[in-house]
This record gives structure tokens, sequence and C-alpha cells, in this order.
């Protein structure tokens, strides 16, 4: 992502200004509250957030690669940061072996949060919820909306890359696809619509969509729905001789702001991965899309905040469940 400025006194300003908590339906918030960690580890919110903050600050494009980890983590096994284990002797084979996630980044955020929260409340903060918490503080810090967390989950202890391959959405997913990988894991065409304008900020990889601009039908062809001066501009990018090192933006209209204008890159052809590109080919996900464009994103911030509800509360772990482990990257020793 391009370079943004944030100021120490201009992200104290956030946090002490503060954005409209969105209110969300929590009817079946599965185990979770508000505060969870109010009477155990007080400070618990706030040391996510500065530490989250302090990582944006220095690396604005941290802020997509968070909120994807969120997204990575609850499609397998539900929010119980599965998604952080590391392979080991016992499983060589976890959920970050798995190729998409090889791209994953921000480890190192969730993994200094966690080290000071461990130093002021041992034992007591759940890397699942850090992982929720920091992806929607760091949006904050790009000046993105803000939603309510609600906390509480525990640590799983079983992470497969098998499971992953299963029930991550693909980047080359037509609209059946994408509607079955959401629908099996609880969330709505709605949510489908909703929550890939994510990649209003972010990047993605030649490899990702190289397909679309050189072999899309096994012919040596272009996808015939890519705007034609779009194709050419990613052509430029990414030569068929390609470094898959360079880096495209997701959002072909604001690329650097948090905003509804995906969706006009959508559906003005210029969606990046086919994944985007397949939200214009259903009635329901296609008719959200214009009417977000119609009224400049009128509900999409409210809309937003619901469908991250609605996936932070899959499956989650609660009560005597799981664990909570000491370091992200490992179960605990029994």
């Amino acid at each position: 992502m391009a370079s943004s400025k944030f100021t120490t006194s201009s992200i104290l300003l956030i946090m002490l200004l503060g954005f409209a908590i969105l209110a969300i339906d929590v009817t079946d918030a599965q185990g979770l509250v508000p505060g969870f960690y109010n009477t155990s580890c007080p400070e618990a919110e706030d040391i996510v957030r500065n530490v989250t903050a302090q990582y944006v600050m220095s690396n604005p494009s941290l802020a997509a690669s968070l909120l994807r980890l969120t997204f990575h983590d609850c499609f397998v096994r539900g929010c119980d940061a599965s998604v952080l284990l590391e392979p080991t002797a016992a499983n060589n084979s976890t959920e970050k072996t798995y190729p998409p996630n090889l791209s994953l980044r921000g480890f190192e955020v969730i993994e200094a949060v966690k080290e000071q929260l461990e130093a002021a409340c041992p034992g007591i903060v759940s890397c699942a919820d850090i992982v929720q918490l920091s992806g929607r503080d760091a949006v904050e810090v790009v000046y993105g909306p803000s939603w309510s967390v609600l906390t509480g989950r525990r640590d799983g202890t079983v992470s497969l890359a098998s499971e992953a391959a299963e029930y991550l959405p693909s980047a080359y997913g037509n609209i059946t696809s994408l509607k079955e990988n959401f629908a099996a894991v609880g969330l709505s065409v709605k949510d489908l619509a909703v929550l890939s304008s994510a990649h209003t900020i972010g990047v993605s990889h030649c490899a990702s969509f190289a397909t679309r601009l050189y072999n899309y039908s096994g012919n040596g062809d272009t996808d015939p729905s890519l705007d034609p001066n779009y194709a050419a501009f990613l052509m430029q990018k990414c030569p068929q001789n390609y470094d898959d090192q360079t880096e495209v933006n997701m959002d072909a209209i604001t690329p650097y702001k948090f905003d509804y204008k995906y969706f006009v890159g959508i559906t003005q052809n210029k969606g990046l991965l086919e994944s985007d590109a397949a939200l214009v080919n259903d009635d329901e996900t296609n008719s959200y899309l214009q009417s977000q464009v119609s009224t400049q994103g009128s509900t999409w911030v409210q809309d937003f905040a619901q469908s991250m509800a609605n996936m932070y509360q899959l499956q989650v772990l609660t009560g005597n469940e799981g664990e909570i482990r000491q370091k992200c990257g490992y179960v605990n020793s029994s």
C-alpha cells in the first residue's frame, strides 16, 4: 500500500474522540459479552488498541493484513485463533501452511499484544479475542469505521490445512462456490456481499489474478468481463513473466480509503479477483452493490459492522472449552 502518515498526535486524537460504536444485533452472541475482561484484566482492550496502533502507524498496510486475519481465522473452526498455530513435529500441516495462508501477515502484532497482556494479566486474555480486537482497532487507525467486539472467546487446540482448504473462500471462486462457503459457516448472501468490501483496502499479488489476464479459458485469452482499460493496466503491472512480489491494490477506485467505493469498482468491471467480479453474477449480491453505489454507501458502514458481528460469533469456544494460550503460535504444554 502507499505510505500513509499517522503522527502520534493523530492517533491519540482518534483514541480520545473515538468512532461511533455502531449498534449491532447480538441476540445470538454464543456466550460472548461486552467487556469480558473488565474485572479480570481491566486494561486488556487498551493494551490491544495501543500496541496495534503503534504497529499500524509505522506500517499502515498492516490494517488490511490484520483485518484479513479475522476472516481467515473465523472461517475455519470458528474464531478460535487456530490460524495462528505454527506447524510442529506433531502437526506439520496447520492452517498457516495452506498455500493461500502463506501470504497472511500481522502475526508479529498479535504476538506483541499477547506479550504485553501476559505481563499484565497472565493466562487471562485469549489469542482469539486479540485477533478480533486487533482487526477492528487496525481499521480505526486508518480512519475506517469501528464496530463493537464482544469478548470471551477461548483458543482452539486444533489447526488443519485440510480444513482451511475446505472452508476458506477462494480468490478464484465463482458466485456459487462463494455462497456455499458462506452458508457452510452460517453466514448469509448479504454477509458475502458486505464482507467482500473488506477489499476496499489491501493488496494482492499477480498470481492471484494472472489467469484472468492471460489464460482465462485455457486459450491464452483475457477474462471478457474485465474492463479493457483496467485489464491493460493490470497487464502493465503484471506482465506474463511477472514477479510475484508485485503488489496491486484491491480497490481500483479509492485504494487507500476504507469506503464503499470498492462496490463502484466492481460494478464498473474493475474487480481484481474472480471472487470480487463474481458479486455481479447473483441477483442478491448485485442488488446490494447497486444499492450502495446509488446511495453512496448509505447503509454500508452499519451493514459492515453487523456482518463482522455475525462472523465473529461463529462457532466460538467459551467457558471451559479450549484454552488460553500462553503463546499464540503454540498450544499449551500438557
